[in-house]
């Protein structure tokens, strides 16, 4: 990754940048879910709520949008601290 202004973030989560996810697609990326095993956008903390319009779009410059197989979703997770877990549930 280069440091300079013509730096495109899609995925500022895992700041993964735009030539990046051009070069998994250039790759075989032919999915969402392929671009995010190739590059990790889509697995931050917003679980792809920001970038997977932006890889939907970029993907269908090259295929049909009806070949686009829609990612699945998993419901988030929040982070949990130690101490949280060694005081253990109240209830």
């Amino acid at each position: 990754m280069t440091d300079n202004k013509e730096t495109v973030f899609i995925c500022r989560c895992e700041e993964v940048t735009r030539e990046e996810v051009e070069q998994a697609i250039r790759d075989g990326a032919t999915t969402i879910a392929g671009v995010k095993k190739r590059t990790h956008a889509g697995m931050g903390l917003c679980q792809g709520r920001t970038c997977r319009k932006l890889i939907s779009g970029m993907l269908a410059g090259r295929r049909p949008p009806e070949e686009i197989v829609p990612p699945t979703f998993r419901p988030p997770v929040r982070t949990v601290t130690i101490s949280e877990i060694a005081q253990g549930d109240e209830e």
